[in-house]
């Protein structure tokens, strides 16, 4: 049996199942943003989840988190393509997760107010936090924020 090295456990050598499951729920997200699907999107976000969006709107529930979506994907991200890459997954403890992901967002229909993507990719980086209760990963928490450019090196950013 062939195994990716994203498959392989933090050892390295054998699946870490907390992680597989993870990673899986991940993908689930993908496979649900790509489909326009905000149900399936929010399936793993618990009930009292905390949501802050790449503009900075926060919410606390996952009825909005649900509808937030359901939003989007009917009016600016339309359509879109998402991909998603996880760059880290730190075990805080054995039923607490940090994950960090890099999130690439094409075909959308426009992008909400003081977003860009000159390039016609949205970048951004995402921080969930998951929890494991009853043997089960949820989201506690997702951080979106968009990335921005950077000025050149030698000139003074804006403040």
């Amino acid at each position: 049996m062939m195994m990716t090295l994203s498959a392989l456990g933090q050892s390295g050598t054998s699946p870490n199942p907390d992680e597989t499951a993870i990673r899986a729920i991940v993908d689930s997200e993908v496979a649900a943003w790509n489909r326009g699907d905000a149900k399936a999107f929010a399936a793993r976000f618990e009930q009292d989840g905390s949501f802050t969006n790449i503009i900075g709107q926060t919410s606390f529930d996952h009825a909005t988190f649900e509808q937030r979506h359901e939003h989007i994907f009917a009016t600016v991200y339309k359509g879109s393509t998402m991909k998603q890459n996880i760059q880290r997954i730190k075990f805080i403890t054995s039923d607490v997760a940090l994950v960090d992901v890099e999130a690439l967002v094409t075909g959308y229909q426009r992008l909400p107010p003081g977003v860009q993507a000159p390039d016609g990719i949205l970048r951004t980086e995402l921080q969930q936090l998951f929890v494991k209760r009853n043997g089960e990963w949820w989201i506690a928490s997702f951080h979106n924020v968009d990335v921005k450019r950077l000025p050149p090196r030698g000139s003074s950013p804006s403040h």
